[in-house]
Parts: structure tokens; sequence; C-alpha cells
């Protein structure tokens, strides 16, 4: 059975007019269900007790405990984008603890997934762009320090650089970050990712394909992975306030395609969260997602 990692506390409030979709958290599970593709058997939540461990694998304990008190200084919380609340953070350590979870379900079931996540803009010391704690870096460390994996390789085709994600694992051979994203999207300062794909304004499907179909096969030769963590933003379609890619739903669908066909070829556990999507119309947002989520229950189950 496909297992997804879901929450209440996901859908948190903001501020009336807040750019980020924050409903979309409660809207996919909501259509998944009722289109039939999942049942309430398909959903697991995470723990809101908190464990340090994994988190403090990754993470300066200056910078979480800081988060975790609500002390982080003005400069640094506005960088992050959200009104700092405790239930925000205990948000946060929620979605790091599905991914976790999920990463074991993937080892079991081939592929889980996370309704949020991806939250590659946080850096071991400081967090900015939405993101506070790099739930997908904490779950490779927790894997490695289990003894569930080795070597670990983060596919991140989010439309924006992870650049928290290259410069947690910048020094670390054993996990392989590659992201493929807009060259003229935030961030503008980009970290190095062991494999950085960066394309031009509107690049549509079929050049956008090619690149990828191209590349993660031989990625996977070369680097010879034992699990894969897939951040599948839909922020690279055309309609995409915050991106500036050219891809239809149609494409990104594909995109996922074939990243979860390649996976299952090669017998990689692969553990998908769900990062950025910002088009203006929330059904948009919501359709792409699903599909994520309806093509893994097609592969896989």
């Amino acid at each position: 059975m496909l297992k997804i990692a879901y929450h209440p506390i996901y859908c948190h409030p903001l501020p009336e007019g807040h750019r980020f979709p924050m409903l979309k958290y409660e809207l996919l599970p909501e259509q998944l269900i009722h289109e039939g593709t999942c049942t309430l058997a398909n959903f697991f939540e995470p723990n809101r007790m908190l464990n340090e461990a994994p988190i403090l694998a990754v993470h300066d304990p200056e910078y979480f405990y800081d988060l975790l008190n609500i002390t982080l200084d003005q400069r640094a919380a506005r960088k992050i984008g959200f009104p700092l609340s405790e239930v925000l953070i205990e948000r946060e350590i929620v979605i790091a603890d599905g991914t976790i979870k999920a990463s074991k379900y993937a080892i079991k079931n081939g592929i889980a997934m996370n309704i949020a996540g991806g939250t590659h803009h946080a850096y071991t010391n400081r967090g900015e762009a939405f993101c506070m704690l790099n739930d997908q870096a904490i779950g490779a460390r927790f894997l490695q320090k289990e003894g569930l994996a080795k070597r670990i390789l983060i596919v991140d085709l989010d439309v924006h650089q992870g650049n928290g994600t290259a410069q947690i694992f910048k020094d670390d051979p054993s996990v392989f970050t590659f992201s493929m994203h807009g060259k003229h999207n935030y961030p503008f300062k980009k970290e190095q990712s062991h494999l950085d794909i960066a394309l031009e304004n509107n690049v549509g499907d079929t050049e956008y394909l090619c690149i990828l179909q191209d590349t993660l096969p031989r990625l996977i030769t070369n680097f010879q992975p034992d699990f894969i963590y897939y951040l599948c933003g839909v922020d690279v379609i055309a309609t995409d306030k915050l991106g500036k890619l050219g891809l239809t739903i149609d494409g990104c669908k594909t995109r996922d395609q074939f990243v979860l066909e390649t996976c299952k070829a090669n017998n990689l556990p692969v553990m998908c969260s769900m990062g950025g999507g910002y088009s203006p119309d929330i059904k948009t947002i919501v359709d792409a997602h699903a599909n994520t989520f309806r093509l893994a229950q097609d592969i896989y189950f």
C-alpha cells in the first residue's frame, strides 16, 4: 500500500493575503480521497513528540534551539517568510518526522510520500524562503545512522535550486545532490550542488524532459545509490507565480512518471516530498501535485 505522511498541522493559518498557498495541504488529501486514488488507510500521522536527535544530525544546535524557543533575531526570522510561532515550529518538526517515517515505508514498499516537505532552502544554521528544517536531509541522515541506506541520491526538480541541501552535503560524498532548476530564479546566489542544471526562462516540456531523461539514468549508473529522495515541486509549470519555466501540467506529470518508473526499474526505494507550487489558481496546484500520487499508485500498486 502507498503510505503518505499527513497531519492537520500541515495547513497552518497565515495572515490574509500571504503568498504561500497553505490551503493546498488540506485540499490535496481531500482530493485524493474524493477521486478514489487513496483511502484513509493510505495516510499516517507523523509524531508531534519532539525527537531532537535526527534534527541535530543535520542542523546546528544553536539554530535549532533558537527556532524552538522563538529567539531567532529579526533579520533571520524575516528570511523565513512566515510569522514565527510555537505551532509553526511544531509543524516543521512534524513534517520532518513524516519524511523520516515515509523513508522507512519506502524501503518496505518501494515508494512513500509526504503531503508536505521539500524544505530544501533550510541550511545547517539558518532558514529561508518558507523552509526551516530540511526534511529530506534529516531523512537521509536518519537512514544512514540507522544503517538503512549508505549512498543516497537527492533528485531536486523544484523550480528553485536546493541551496540548503547543497550546503548541507557539500563535503559528503555519500549523499549526491542533483538540482535542476531555473537559472534566473531564486535563490539569486546559488550554492554548488554535486550536479546543477540551470535552465533558461520558459524552457518547455520537450527540452526539459530530454535533459532529465539523459541525466537521471547516468547519475544512477555512476553514483550507484541505494535510496532516492525526490523533491517533486510543481512550480515548474508555466502558470507558476514564483517560477520562470514553461512546462505544462502534462509535462510535469510526464516528468514524475519518468522519475518514478526509473526508480522502480532500478529497484531503488524513493521517498517523495512535494516542494513548491504557486500558480494563481489553487486547483492547478492541487491537480499538479495529485498527479504525482496518482502515478505512484499506478506504477507501484
